[in-house]
């Protein structure tokens, strides 16, 4: 046996044998700062320093290293650490955290031989380590400052004592996050831990008709193998329940991602050899791969209960007459694909035993009380013997609502009595988590003569894949904001999401409407043409006012200020020749008529405040929220609060971390609860008087449901409007991207910008550099060719928010709204614009084709 004898953060230490640094690091060593988000090099969240130099642990090899010092995040001197603590934080760099420590890497081995660096140099520096959140412009903000309090030795700043809406202020999340302390659910081990692995189906669509386990068995790293006889409740789902946990003999697979046996291991070194022994015979099955051959009448059924997943209608007017009598009319036809995802976190759960006959599983999830429903019935156990403990989570943007892997780890726990972890590659990632709808769409836009809409009618079709997932209330958000944040009456949209073998669709950040508002936004560019009307000033005569009747009947509340964001728009706009405008609008809450309710329970322990909600953090900053909602309320030091992890045993039900609600729902729990501590506090009680004692909050929104036979239903207790500009260079590449947001009151500054500036670059993303490919059933997209855009090509980034009058703003969440969504919505019609304005072809799929980004293929 060889061994590799070097250093790793000044301290010797040998390897017994050739495996990946990284590998090492995290499993030999204990030291997790360094992640692994895709094992191939291209995410950069492993980088460390190997004598100076930036590496990707993940591809470096223990045989090389004999002789070098290699230094990880762990390494960083404190007083180093601090500065770097503090100019993330400060600059509001730090998201869901999972790319920071390779960050902190990439930027120290510029700042040792560059002290004083350009923008463009920390671009190039930071260019192989990807982000999903912050679209990088913190980043390289954050980087600069470290340089400024590095090379002058500047001292840190002391935090405020108080803090209150609309403030910078570091989030309370960040510095576990830049020095790597803060845990992920893959940075967890236990005693006796053991691996699972999932055999998947081979086809799209295929009847198993034989499965054989010997071999697997007979393997004598193979503690067990279980197959669909060994599940109790094998049909689970987010919403509809149709998703079998495993499939087995006479069983007809759905998609590639079908699990049909999951092997338990000691060693998850020999996960691949146990699972390639386990003999499947199938009787290859031709697979429907598109919606609307899965609505032909001889299309073979999906699932038992026919190929329609969801419809949904709506109606307001009569918008065949207005269109009959309308000057202008256009009709086009859209089509939009998948995109992935891209969180920076492959899937991840452990699960281990609790008690006599319970389960504890730590999970990065959207929440964790779905975890705790779902998991317990597929066990046929009570809810309460199922405790769910969130992790930190590396990002989700709708990607990690749906159960993934946690089932997995609860059932190989469950029988070994032993904590079991089971873990996507990116890869899998890749092949079997949800995506963005692919959606098809014929709209029709009227106007009259002066520019003013007056009508539209809709057919959407969604693939939503092999099973519901999201499905339905995406459908309906892109239902009823496909006529986007304007001001007419006459409406009409039919949807349908149909099951196909395609990987599954669900949720994703915009959910629906990041593909209707693409169709309407075209169909306004021209109706603008043909009216004789530039684009900025169709939509400014036309967007929705305080008063104001939104398509779907809703009337706008006086904090909607939708022109306002135009108007900070309007100088950039006819200032540059190749500039594009689009215009968006998203819920918040869940709304349409179902229960929608966030919770915050604080509780004085040992002099601190502790902020208990499961509301789930992936970046977007619960945490900072409700300390800042509490602080403002009680103007306690936030020195004096801490926030606890989700857990189901300690916080409570605050909902899912979805359809933007979080903000405002847990935000007005958390008011409502530092509301009833600030009284407390006011009848004269200090702290210590308190110890021991809990305020609850609690708010509950109510709506109507979809189809209301009222005048001006409440579909969602509030809306974000914004409207974004893309500007090209002369090459046709995208130099500048600039938003105007009503997102109410900000909360934090830095996280609400830096949710704009990130949804901004996913946008272009979807828009223009993203391509995830399935054929005929099979996902063929690796990691490194998606298109994810990377820092050099990360274009100049601007916000700007348009604030509502203290008398007209939300009377929520001391004003605030949420930005997570909305802000990626207007994106992609804004390229398309943009490129229609360059070239004068009008493009009606996404992602755009014939651009700089991604040429027109030849031949």
């Amino acid at each position: 046996m060889d061994n590799y004898t070097f250093i790793v953060n000044g301290k010797e230490v040998t390897a017994n044998r050739d495996i990946s640094l990284l590998e090492f690091l995290r499993e030999e060593l204990g030291l997790t700062a360094a992640k692994d988000g895709c094992s191939e090099g291209v995410c950069g969240a492993c980088t460390v320093l190997v004598d100076g130099k930036k590496t990707k642990a993940c591809v470096m090899r223990t045989s090389k290293l004999p002789g070098k010092e290699v230094l990880t995040v762990e390494g960083i001197s404190p007083d180093e650490m601090k500065i770097y603590e503090h100019c993330f934080a400060e600059a509001g760099a730090v998201q869901c955290g999972y790319c920071i420590p390779g960050m902190i890497i990439s930027a120290k081995s510029l700042l040792d031989v560059n002290p004083d660096p350009t923008v463009q140099e920390i671009k190039q520096a930071i260019n192989g380590n990807l982000c999903r959140c912050t679209g990088y412009k913190k980043i390289e903000e954050a980087i600069l400052m470290a340089a400024g309090f590095l090379r002058e030795k500047k001292e840190i700043p002391k935090d405020p004592e108080k803090i209150t809406m609309d403030m910078r202020v570091k989030r309370i999340d960040a510095a576990e996050k830049i020095n790597g302390t803060g845990k992920y659910t893959d940075d967890l081990k236990f005693e006796g831990m053991l691996y699972g692995g999932l055999v998947f189906s081979k086809y799209p669509r295929a009847r198993i008709d034989r499965v054989d386990v010997s071999k697997a068995e007979a393997h004598p790293d193979c503690f067990r193998v279980l197959t669909k006889k060994d599940v109790p409740v094998n049909i689970i789902g987010h919403i509809k329940q149709d998703w079998e946990v495993m499939l087995g003999e006479g069983d007809i697979t759905k998609y590639v991602g079908n699990v049909i046996a999951m092997i338990i291991t000691e060693n998850k070194d020999k996960i691949k050899e146990i699972c390639d022994l386990i003999d499947i015979t199938y009787t290859e099955l031709k697979p429907v791969t598109d919606p609307f051959e899965a609505l032909r009448g001889d299309a073979p059924l999906i699932h038992e209960d026919g190929n329609v997943m969801s419809r949904s209608t709506l109606k307001r007017g009569n918008a065949d007459e207005a269109i009959r009598n309308s000057k202008y009319v256009v009709t086009r036809k859209y089509k939009t694909s998948w995109q992935e995802h891209g969180f920076m976190e492959p899937e991840c759960s452990v699960a281990l035993p609790e008690g006599d006959d319970g389960l504890l599983i730590y999970t990065g999830c959207q929440s964790i009380y779905d975890v705790q429903r779902e998991c317990s019935k597929m066990l046929g156990l009570p809810p309460e013997k199922v405790h769910v403990r969130a992790a930190l989570v590396g990002g989700g943007f709708g990607g990690k609502e749906d159960m993934s892997v946690q089932q997995y780890a609860a059932l190989g726990a469950w029988y070994m009595k032993r904590p079991v972890k089971v873990r996507y590659s990116r890869q899998d990632s890749l092949n079997y988590h949800v995506k963005r709808h692919p959606m098809e769409m014929e709209f029709t836009t009227a106007c009259d003569e002066n520019g003013h809409l007056t009508a539209m009618k809709g057919v959407i079709i969604a693939d939503t894949g092999a099973y519901a997932s999201l499905g339905g209330p995406v459908l309906e958000r892109a239902c009823t904001h496909a006529a986007g944040p304007y001001n007419f009456r006459n409406l009409d949209i039919f949807g349908m999401s149909v099951y196909t073998n395609n990987v599954v669709s669900g949720a994703f950040r915009g959910f629906g409407v990041t593909q209707s508002c693409f169709a309407q936004e075209m169909n306004i560019n021209l109706l603008a043409e043909m009216a004789g009307i530039d684009p900025f000033e169709m939509r400014r005569i036309n967007v929705i006012k305080p008063g104001d009747i939104l398509p779907n009947g809703q009337r706008a509340e006086p904090d909607t200020n939708m022109a306002a964001c135009l108007d900070l728009l309007k100088d950039d706009y006819y200032a540059n020749k190749y500039a594009g405008i689009a215009c968006g609008f998203k819920n918040s809450g869940t709304g349409m008529g179902k229960q929608d309710i966030g919770r915050v329970l604080l509780s004085v322990e040992e002099g601190k405040v502790h902020i208990r909600t499961s509301a789930s953090c992936m970046g977007q900053g619960i945490g900072q929220m409700t300390l800042t909602e509490i602080c403002h309320m009680t103007g306690l030091d936030p020195s004096l609060f801490v926030f606890e992890d989700a857990d189901t045993v300690r916080t409570p039900d605050s909902g899912t971390s979805t359809a933007s609600r979080q903000t405002v729902m847990t935000g007005e729990a958390a008011r409502r609860a530092g509301e009833k501590l600030k009284e407390a506090m006011d009848r004269g009680d200090s702290l210590e008087a308190l110890e021991g004692q809990e305020f609850y909050g609690e708010f509950s929104a109510v709506t109507d449901p979809l189809g209301a036979q009222k005048e001006n239903p409440v579909s969602h207790i509030s809306y974000s409007y914004g409207a974004q500009l893309i500007i090209l260079d002369d090459d046709g590449r995208i130099k500048e991207a600039k938003a105007a947001f009503d997102v109410g009151t900000p909360v934090n500054i830095q996280a609400v910008e830096g949710q704009i500036e990130g949804g901004m670059v996913m946008g272009i993303g979807y828009g223009v550099t993203e391509k995830f490919e399935c054929v005929d059933g099979y996902p063929v997209s690796r990691f490194g060719t998606i298109g994810f855009m990377r820092s050099m090509n990360a274009p100049e980034l601007e916000v700007k928010l348009a604030r509502p009058s203290e008398e007209d703003k939300l009377p929520y969440s001391l004003g605030a709204k949420g930005c997570g969504e909305l802000c990626m919505i207007p994106t992609a019609p804004a390229c398309a614009l943009a490129y229609y304005r360059y070239d004068g072809k009008f493009r009606q799929e996404l992602p755009l084709t014939d651009t700089p980004y991604r040429p027109e293929k030849k031949g």
